[in-house]
């Protein structure tokens, strides 16, 4: 079978929450003496996804009205084997990808950014603020708030701004405020560009430009993509589906792979299937790809860090490169922040997940070859689980050995060809 679907009665009706089953403590975060950054906590968040971010029961209840925008998005998403691509490959390995760009945003970030939304408004809130860094979590946000009925201000990293200019635009569509972060409109945003006028933008700094909005207006809160665990708690509805639709064929994940930033895409593909890898009822290996230009996991330090780079936010246990860290602009490929969730990071630094990295230009290789096979425009993004599932394949090859390869397929690509056409004008560094 090549395209396993589901009906919309089987979108699942709870979040999976991987904090119920870790077989260890996982770090605690923290504040500087001098700092106020837990105290800010609920000042940027809705009571109810800080309840969720702490909360230590396995399930939790997916709203009804969550759920009927899920319906209305597309979910439950399609699975789908990549029959020609191992026919290409000569592997005896069966590859399947969960197609998360089949949204009306294109990519899997729909699937907290909806929670995140119907919270805020439930709360009280009349705007959100977010930062963005390739488009794809703005895009997101500002759809949901339009759902919601709320404003929505998206500091977008710059030189992903100036990339991928179509991200702008269906942010503006969708009612979004965009502005190339670093901008004159944040204390933070002002000290940085008088030191630098032509600042690239990171990721941590547009997330400090958006809390520092959040903080200072009333009935705004912060909305956040990725990294924290409320979000991937959102996103584990990928995790649950595909297991369904694994069981609908009577097949299992040996391996599963996703690309990773700070996260969400990844725990939410992977924590379902982590649930029986925790309890030793599976041996299921998980692969996390990430990119040479923002190692994170694979060079980056297990420390304290700041998620942000005016450390606004408490201080996390993460795989990082430094709160101020700023990925070379000549980048393309997404996935630029510097450091990890603190669970993913967890459980990296435990032994459970493997962490790869991969260049730039065989990321859109593999983009062009899966395009041609598959007949799927990838995003830079999910070009790197791609290459890393592919990796796992020629080692089964090798090995003749069989092997089920579960993928994130995270979005499409059609909104990042220029990256694509500096790869194929052989620009790429």
């Amino acid at each position: 079978m090549y395209n396993i679907k589901l009906e919309e009665e089987n979108i699942p009706k709870k979040w999976y929450n991987i904090l119920a089953d870790l077989p260890f403590k996982l770090p605690e975060s923290k504040q500087t003496s001098e700092g106020h950054q837990l105290e800010n906590l609920p000042k940027i968040f809705s009571k109810y996804v800080l309840e969720q971010e702490t909360s230590t029961k396995q399930w939790i209840d997916i709203p009804d009205e969550v759920r009927d925008k899920y319906a209305q998005i597309g979910r439950p998403s399609p699975l789908v084997r990549a029959k020609r691509l191992e026919e290409y490959l000569n592997t005896p390995a069966h590859i399947y990808y969960k197609r998360e760009d089949t949204s009306p945003t294109g990519s899997h970030k729909l699937n907290s950014a909806i929670p995140q939304a119907y919270y805020a408004k439930k709360d009280g809130a009349t705007k959100l603020t977010t930062e963005t860094g390739a488009g794809q979590w703005g895009t997101a946000l500002s759809l949901a708030c339009s759902m919601m009925g709320l404003e929505c201000d998206v500091y977008m990293v710059k030189v992903s701004f100036q990339q991928k200019p179509y991200r702008k635009t269906i942010m503006n569509l969708y009612n979004g405020n965009v502005m190339a972060s670093p901008t004159n409109t944040t204390k933070i945003g002002r000290e940085t560009l008088a030191k630098n006028p032509d600042h690239p933008g990171a990721l941590g700094l547009a997330i400090s430009e958006a809390v520092e909005r959040a903080l200072a207006e009333e009935k705004t809160y912060y909305s956040l993509g990725s990294v924290l665990n409320h979000v991937i708690l959102h996103q584990t509805i990928i995790g649950l589906e595909t297991q369904k639709q694994l069981e609908y064929i009577d097949q299992e994940a040996d391996t599963v792979v996703s690309c990773i930033g700070g996260g969400s895409n990844a725990g939410g593909m992977m924590f379902p299937f982590m649930k029986d890898r925790l309890k030793g009822n599976t041996e299921t290996k998980f692969v996390a790809v990430e990119p040479d230009s923002c190692p994170s996991l694979t060079k980056g330090e297990y420390k304290y860090d700041y998620g942000d780079t005016e450390g606004l936010t408490p201080l996390m246990k993460m795989y990082t490169l430094g709160h101020e860290f700023v990925p070379s602009a000549f980048h393309a490929g997404g996935l630029r922040y510097h450091g990890t969730s603190p669970i993913l990071a967890a459980l990296t630094h435990e032994g459970y997940i493997d962490p790869c990295s991969v260049s730039q230009n065989e990321i859109f290789e593999i983009g062009k070859l899966f395009s041609n096979l598959e007949g799927v425009v990838p995003a830079p993004e999910t070009c790197h689980a791609l290459k890393a599932a592919v990796n796992e394949a020629i080692k089964c090859k090798h090995e003749k050995e069989s092997k089920n390869i579960v993928l994130n397929f995270t979005g499409h690509g059609l909104l990042d060809l220029a990256g694509y056409e500096l790869y194929l004008d052989n620009k790429l560094e």
